[in-house]
């Protein structure tokens, strides 16, 4: 098994394992509005006209047909025109008849369905969710805070509605689960080389964020479309002691590099030295001169110069 097939199966088995969702998006029946509301306002106009029409008739059973038929035809008009829909882009409706899911509208428009279904208005936009500053220890046991900003939108409809109770609430509780997981699985500073950290390995961490995310809310319908940690730094009581840690360890950092360019601007003077025969340098003279330039080039202050008014040896 490669290496490719081996990262999907160690990823997958860090994330959690949402139920399988029971209902999935489907395109609802609907037509035109335009044309439904123009039936609607002629046979809403013919039921009035009926009713108008019967105070012209004399005959009283006649009259009363005229405005029984002029009544029920204005209210089966004015109840088939309940089942317009104005949806704009970036909306859907979501359509139950009697507790039965019909479908989704996505068609951005004026649209009519049947007039008993009740129509649940959902947004379909990109939207951003970030965190509050989250309190956590790391993998070291060290007190941090992070927080983190979640781009997201609804991809299903129907599991947005039916899967969860509150598909926003889900996200933000699931989004603060997830930073908190990821946080206290990777250290702040890694101590060993190659290991990850959640401040030298943004971006690794960062991809490891949105695949526990997309897990965790895809159960919602809820696509992540990208997830950024805005916030990272070490718990105020710690604070001070790792800044002097950092500062330490620069420190050491540089003066490995210092060290290793003196020894080198050494080597290069005994070298032309010795070759352009300056002066003849015995075993005793080198390792004065190398611990005069090593104090010389490594040296915090500028140097103070001794005059010997003797020789070397005396």
């Amino acid at each position: 098994m490669s290496a490719h097939d081996t990262a999907p199966e160690t990823a997958a088995a860090d994330v959690p394992e949402m139920p399988a969702p029971r209902v999935r998006e489907v395109a609802a029946h609907s037509i035109g509005g335009g044309l439904a509301l123009l039936l609607g306002l002629v046979g809403l106009l013919a039921g009035i006209g009926l009713a108008v029409a019967a105070s012209g008739v004399s005959s009283g059973g006649g009259k009363a047909v005229l405005i029984i038929g002029g009544v029920l035809l204005a209210l089966a008009s004015f109840i088939a025109m309940c089942g317009l829909n104005t949806v704009a882009p970036g909306e859907a409706r979501v359509v139950q008849l009697f507790g039965r899911y019909r479908g989704t509208i996505r068609q951005d428009g004026l649209r009519w369905v049947n007039p008993f279904t009740s129509r649940t208005k959902i947004s379909t936009r990109v939207r951003n969710h970030e965190t509050a500053v989250l309190k956590v220890n790391d993998a070291y046991g060290n007190p941090i805070e992070l927080a983190a900003v979640v781009v997201w939108n609804v991809r299903d409809t129907a599991q947005a509605v039916f899967e969860v109770d509150d598909f926003l609430e889900f996200v933000s509780t699931q989004t603060e689960a997830a930073v908190r997981h990821i946080a206290i699985e990777y250290p702040y500073d890694a101590h060993d080389e190659g290991g990850l950290s959640l401040r030298g390995n943004a971006e690794e961490i960062t991809e490891k964020l949105a695949v526990e995310l997309h897990a965790r809310v895809e159960a919602a319908g809820v696509r992540i479309i990208e997830s950024r940690f805005t916030h990272l730094a070490y718990a105020p009581e710690i604070a001070s002691a790792m800044l002097q840690r950092q500062q330490a360890g620069a420190v050491v950092a540089a003066r490995r590099e210092i060290v290793e360019g003196a020894v080198g601007m050494v080597e290069a003077a005994l070298a032309r030295i010795s070759e352009r025969e300056i002066v003849e340098l015995d075993d005793e003279r080198k390792a004065s001169m190398v611990s005069n330039l090593m104090v010389v080039l490594c040296g915090d202050r500028a140097p103070q110069p001794v005059l010997n008014t003797g020789t070397l040896y005396q």
